[in-house]
């Protein structure tokens, strides 16, 4: 009898102290069993087409940053949003990945669109390289002067920038941009300069750039409108039950429209996502 009572007081002892010990290891560590999802939010999926245009074309982003500083993620998300991933009229028929007028002094081919009037004149380029290039060469006036001042690496800075100096009149315009630089990583191809002195003498090159075409070339001389609208795209936010159709009616612009623009595969919607609509 005397053994079994050492017995069971050995048992009850054990169990009594697995269970403070179990306690203890919850206490230090409250998020046991939650899956870590690191620091990164997640802000959306990506397409094919959204991905194969960025395989194409961010070398010449990436050329075009280094040569001035406009970070690479800021030119291949308004170049996805403005040419619908390179499915746009423009985009398609003209290389025209910008939507860049003619404004009365181009001497290259043409195309007419409907835009702020009926028969807006837009360039048409050889190559949409060349239509990178020169939308590096729109920016490079007096109204973005204040956003080469900023890191090469500072997307978010930009996307701000750009709204706040007209380029674009949608109010969620830079939230556009943020969403499409981290859902595609986009930022994995800025690079800042290696030294301050390096961006100083960047700034410096891009002022005078800037000085020196603000005199010398007419285009500069131009208000902006005539080169370039404002990216005026509406943004319309998914509710409960909605269609694609009802919202391509209310909009007045097809479904496909809508479909090409958000690089969509089937006509499904989610509550809150956000659409972008044709002008």
């Amino acid at each position: 009898m005397k053994n079994k009572g050492v017995f069971f007081l050995f048992i009850a002892t054990a169990l009594i102290l697995g269970s403070c010990a179990s306690r203890k290891t919850t206490l230090q560590s409250p998020t046991y069993g939650q899956k870590n999802t690191g620091q990164a939010r997640a802000v959306g999926t990506t397409s094919t087409a959204g991905r194969d245009y960025i395989e194409r074309y961010k070398d010449i982003a990436i050329t075009e940053m280094n040569q001035y500083g406009i970070p690479a993620s800021i030119k291949l998300a308004q170049a996805l949003l403005e040419s619908g991933n390179g499915n746009s009229y423009l985009a398609r028929k003209a290389n025209n990945h910008f939507g860049i007028k003619c404004g009365g002094i181009w001497n290259g081919k043409s195309i007419t669109r409907p835009d702020d009037h009926v028969r807006d004149c837009f360039r048409v380029y050889d190559d949409p390289e060349h239509s990178f290039r020169d939308h590096s060469q729109f920016l490079l006036r007096k109204r973005y002067e204040k956003l080469f001042t900023l890191k090469k690496n500072d997307y978010k800075g930009w996307a701000k920038g750009l709204k706040d100096a007209g380029y674009a009149t949608n109010p969620r315009y830079p939230e556009l941009l943020i969403n499409l630089i981290e859902r595609y990583q986009l930022y994995q191809y800025d690079r800042p300069e290696a030294s301050y002195a390096k961006k100083e003498e960047r700034e410096e090159k891009v002022e005078e750039i800037i000085h020196e075409r603000e005199i010398q070339n007419p285009e500069n001389q131009m208000p902006v409108e005539e080169i370039k609208s404002s990216v005026a795209m509406i943004i319309h936010e998914v509710k409960a039950a909605e269609t694609l159709h009802a919202i391509s009616q209310r909009y007045e612009v097809s479904v496909d429209q809508i479909k090409q623009l958000n690089s969509m595969a089937s006509d499904e919607l989610s509550i809150g996502q956000l659409l972008v609509i044709s002008k």
